[in-house]
């Protein structure tokens, strides 16, 4: 089966990662006294800021079971399957390494917060899930499109049962993947909920992409589920409840967070596919494919990465609001030229990674050229 390139995919990737790069920045340089919801502008950026999240994750298993579905059509998805596999574990380290303060480990002060979960662990840990579930569902793709569904709803509904989980006699480096109690930022739960409503919209553009009207009716669908979401997924979940009398339903609806911002990520969806053809080829989609680059950039000179040094170090938390602006503004400017122009290209790092590999596989299995003969 042919399938259509998305090119609305990177351009939903740059705009999530943008968004980023300014959230970071204010919430960690804005000065407190101006977080207050009576100022209407902390309020409007207070609210886009929470759809970020929702759509990096929801994006990154879309783009991530396309490009798999795609392969398997035409009969290579073994070396997708590895790359993708690779790429899992490359997150997982990088993520770990971001936050890894080697100047206090020189002085001989250990703790035990670089183990903390952030954005790259948990989505580097999603996509060996989704392999995984590939792997079991591949034979049919409606199937897959099912288990993936079902994926998404029960990690939303069951969110009150997990929200203040703690597992304290479970080893930390496990424990912070379910659990925000020791400092993780993303937990698997619920994350990954929007990693599979991400990939059960993958199997449907591939299964889709080259039907008539297909584009039309996928704007109209993003739409209309957008609109369900944020207008009328609490009631329903509070209808659930009356009608069977499960508690978890009425817990579920009176902090219906998940599925709002789902609602929102649809909307997203919507606006960006409707412009595709404006973004083919522009500056947007080629932002949209380096977001792994910008991100590690923009954590280095924010949070001082590897020598504690960074914008957070000079001005945690004291900026006025024109300052934070203009200043969000010109960082994300810098990052991407950063990126662009000086930093290292994901196929840098997947060449030297494959090396390391290599060089690991020999050491373990004894593969070692023999010496020459004298």
């Amino acid at each position: 089966m042919k399938a259509t390139r998305l090119y609305f995919i990177d351009a939903v990737r740059a705009f999530a990662i943008l968004m980023m790069l300014q959230g970071h920045f204010v919430d960690t340089l804005l000065n407190p006294i101006y977080r207050d919801d009576s100022y209407v502008a902390y309020t409007v950026w207070s609210y886009f800021r929470g759809i970020t999240a929702p759509t990096f994750f929801t994006i990154s298993g879309l783009v991530f079971l396309y490009l798999l579905l795609k392969a398997h059509a035409k009969g290579s998805d073994k070396q997708r399957l590895q790359k993708g596999a690779t790429r899992g574990l490359m997150l997982i380290l990088i993520g770990y390494a971001l936050r890894i303060p080697f100047f206090s480990w020189l002085k001989g002060s250990f703790d035990t917060y670089f183990l903390v979960i952030d954005v790259l662990q948990c989505i580097g840990l999603s996509l060996l899930l989704l392999i995984g579930i590939y792997l079991l569902c591949r034979r049919n793709s409606y199937i897959l499109s099912i288990v993936l569904l079902i994926i998404g709803c029960v990690i939303f509904l069951t969110e009150p049962l997990y929200r203040n989980l703690t597992l304290e006699n479970v080893p930390l480096v496990f424990a912070n993947y379910v659990s925000k109690s020791k400092g993780s930022v993303f937990t698997m739960l619920p994350w990954f909920g929007y990693v599979a409503f991400g990939g059960f919209l993958a199997t449907l553009f591939f299964r889709n992409s080259q039907k008539k009207h297909f584009k039309k009716i996928t704007v109209a669908a993003f739409l209309v589920s957008g609109i369900i979401l944020l207008q009328y997924s609490t009631v329903i979940l509070q209808q659930l409840y009356q009608l069977t009398n499960i508690e978890l339903f009425e817990r579920s609806a009176n902090y219906n967070y998940l599925f709002l911002r789902l609602g929102n990520v649809m909307l997203y969806f919507t606006f960006f596919y409707m412009l595709e053809r404006f973004m083919k080829q522009s500056i947007v989609t080629q932002i949209g494919e380096k977001t792994l680059n910008i991100y590690i950039v923009h954590f280095i000179i924010i949070y001082g990465s590897f020598t504690g040094i960074g914008l957070k170090h000079f001005y945690y938390k004291s900026l006025e609001p024109w300052e934070a602006f203009f200043g969000a503004i010109a960082f994300m400017i810098a990052v991407c030229l950063i990126v662009f122009h000086i930093g290292k290209t994901n196929a840098f790092i997947y060449k030297h990674l494959r090396k390391f590999m290599r060089l690991i596989k020999r050491k373990i299995l004894g593969l070692k050229k023999p010496d020459p003969i004298d």
